[in-house]
C-alpha cells in the first residue's frame, strides 16, 4: 500500500464531500476502528457506499429510514473480501467519530483516522479483513507517526456507552501480534 497526498494509491477510491479539513493537518495521531454492516448484520451490497456517499435510497429498506439526512463517512471500509475502499484523504476530517473523547481531548475526528470493518460485533472478522487492517496500519504508522501502537483504538473506546464496536468478534490480540510482527519487517 502506497499513500500519495493523503490517498491510497491501490484501492477503490469514492471521494465523498462527507468531510471537510482538518483544524491542524499536522495532528493526526489516532487510529480509530469501526464497524458496520447496512441493513444491520447483511455484508455486501451498496448500501454502506450510498450512505457514505449521501446517495443511500432510505425506501429500499426499513432500517434506512432512520438514516435519511445523515452525514457521516470514514476514510476507508475494508469489506469482508478484503477489498479497501478509500472515502476521505487521510489529511482530511471525515465524519466516523462522533461526539468522542480519547485522552481528554474532545472531538477525535480533528485528530483520527476511521477505518471500518465491514461486520458487526458478534460476526468474525475475516483473515483477508485482518490482512487489510495489518497493511493498512503500518502504512498509516510510517506515514504519520504519531499514530503508534497504544493509539490504534475501537470507537468503543472514545464513545464509551454510546459505541461498541469493534465488538467483542474482533481479536484485539491478534491484530496486535500481527501488526506488530509486519512493523518489526518493515524496518
Amino acid at each position: 500500500m502506497t499513500i500519495v497526498n493523503g490517498c491510497l494509491a491501490d484501492c477503490r477510491l469514492r471521494m465523498t464531500t462527507h468531510c471537510d479539513e482538518r483544524p491542524d493537518p499536522d495532528d493526526i495521531s489516532v487510529l480509530v476502528i469501526h464497524n458496520i454492516s447496512l441493513p444491520p448484520g447483511q455484508f455486501g451490497g451498496e448500501a454502506i457506499d450510498g450512505l457514505f456517499m449521501g446517495t443511500l435510497d432510505c425506501t429500499t429498506h426499513p432500517f434506512f429510514e432512520q438514516l435519511r439526512g445523515l452525514r457521516v463517512s470514514a476514510h476507508c471500509v475494508i469489506r469482508r473480501t478484503g477489498e479497501v475502499v478509500q472515502y476521505v484523504p487521510f489529511d482530511k476530517r471525515a465524519w466516523h467519530a462522533g461526539v468522542s473523547s480519547f485522552q481528554g481531548r474532545q472531538r477525535c475526528n480533528d485528530f483520527s483516522i476511521g477505518i471500518e470493518l465491514e461486520g458487526t460485533d458478534t460476526t468474525a472478522y475475516t483473515s483477508e479483513q485482518y490482512q487489510q487492517l495489518v497493511a493498512l496500519s503500518v502504512k498509516i504508522m510510517h506515514t504519520y507517526p504519531r499514530v503508534t501502537l497504544g493509539r490504534i483504538i475501537g470507537h468503543c473506546d472514545i464513545a464509551p456507552g454510546r459505541k461498541t464496536d469493534p465488538g467483542p468478534a474482533f481479536d484485539w490480540a491478534r491484530f496486535r501480534r500481527d501488526l506488530s510482527d509486519a512493523l518489526s519487517s518493515s524496518y
